[in-house]
């Protein structure tokens, strides 16, 4: 099998994370996916992560992470040479995929219409914190602020005024997945219509969008979410201290709540509707914390999941990863690195499975402008171009920026 994306060539020239991820998810799926970063500014997620010797290598974890499966080009987009060597590369290029202040693109000729007229057929992403319209669109912003601006740390902790962020970056990690779903959406349009188009996708619109319970009731009602920990509207939903640590429970609908009371040997606690339920929060909620205090948090997960009531025990990412069902799950890939600095490296593929299309990538992350030249030459380029450029300053061939730096000094 191929992927669903085999043929299409993406040009990326995202950086840090959400851009990145989706540019990801299409090389997962087989696109060619061009990485395009400035010689002397590359990726700053190059420089975050907690293994020091790669950070200085200008290849941090937290770029390894999405990195996979993209060639490297390194241009001076501030230079007309540069642009003029981005503008031959969309020529043959399906997707480009941005995420600077809304507009700069635009400043360099490198806007959406610049890049139609020379190929109509091409699909522009722009990615940014607040989107290309409003008062705040020039404002930058990162996953954190997101939250904060949001209303998602707001309601995020334990109703003590001290707010929460996400452990994880969900609103990067949500930006990057609709971000490839509208390219999706996009690439399918074009099939019928002959056509690319302009895409504008907000981080602030995503996580409105992550908001979508809470932001229809405040709608309708009025009502501002509150922050309330690990608690739900019914007993029998939330985290319960078991002898010997956390176990959340997922006693969700009737039947669930049924089996549950049952099990416990507390038929006398079982609602026949929802209100009754939250009438009778505060006894059922004592009832619990009692019951489940008595015995270790994995007796209670084996108990409820074979009586079909959903819950599991609070785990660490560790345990997680080496959980059978993990496995067998094969989300994570292993990488094979011919040079031996990233063989065995460990991402992620994609979050779905289709039963006739391929999915994963072998290329592991790459240097600062690796395929520079290999790229270049895809277009026309001859070698005499490519070695003026590099000499130039306007490209980067090959070799990281630590290895540049130590042979200039």
């Amino acid at each position: 099998m191929t992927g669903a994306f085999t043929g299409l060539r993406v040009v990326d020239t995202t950086h840090v994370l959400a851009g990145p991820y989706a540019s990801y998810q299409m090389a997962l799926l087989g696109a060619e996916v061009i990485k395009l970063e400035a010689p002397n500014d590359p990726d700053q997620a190059r420089f975050t992560g907690t293994d020091r010797d790669l950070v200085r290598d200008a290849m941090g974890t937290a770029f390894l992470a999405q990195g996979a499966g993209k060639k490297a080009l390194a241009l001076d987009l501030k230079s007309e040479a540069g642009r003029g060597a981005l503008l031959r590369l969309i020529e043959t290029a399906d997707v480009f995929v941005e995420n600077y202040r809304p507009g700069a693109f635009n400043e360099l000729g490198l806007g959406y219409e610049d890049m139609a007229r020379i190929n109509p057929r091409l699909i522009y992403c722009s990615v940014s914190a607040f989107g290309a319209t409003g008062p705040r669109r020039h404002q930058t912003g990162y996953d954190n602020v997101i939250q904060a601006f949001s209303g998602i740390m707001d309601m995020t902790g334990h109703g003590d005024d001290r707010p929460l962020k996400c452990g994880a970056p969900v609103v990067d990690y949500s930006t990057g997945l609709t971000a490839a779903f509208a390219i999706s959406a996009a690439l399918f349009q074009r099939e019928r219509t002959g056509m690319g188009q302009n895409i504008e996708v907000s981080m602030l619109d995503v996580a409105l969008t992550l908001m979508t319970a809470p932001a229809t009731d405040f709608l309708w009602t009025g009502k501002h979410p509150k922050a309330k920990g690990n608690k739900f509207a019914f007993a029998t939903l939330g985290m319960f201290q078991a002898s010997d640590g956390p176990i959340m429970i997922a006693a969700s609908n009737l039947r669930q709540q049924r089996r549950l009371w049952i099990g416990l040997g507390r038929e006398d606690l079982v609602k026949s509707d929802n209100l009754s339920r939250i009438d009778d929060y505060e006894t059922e909620h004592a009832a619990l914390e009692s019951i489940i205090s008595t015995m270790p948090a994995a007796y209670w997960e084996e108990f409820l999941t074979e009586r079909r009531v959903p819950a599991s025990r609070v785990r660490r990412l560790e345990e997680a990863l080496n959980d059978p069902q993990a496995e067998a799950r094969a989300q994570f890939l292993r990488l094979a690195d011919p040079s031996g600095r990233l063989d065995g490296l460990r991402v992620p593929s994609v979050a779905f499975r289709m039963s006739q299309s391929d999915s994963g990538v072998t290329l592991p992350p790459q240097r600062v402008g690796a395929q520079t030249a290999e790229v270049l030459r895809s277009i026309g380029f001859g070698d005499d171009e490519i070695e003026a450029l590099c000499l130039a300053g306007l490209a980067l061939q090959a070799g990281s920026l630590v290895a540049r730096e130590e042979a200039q000094s």
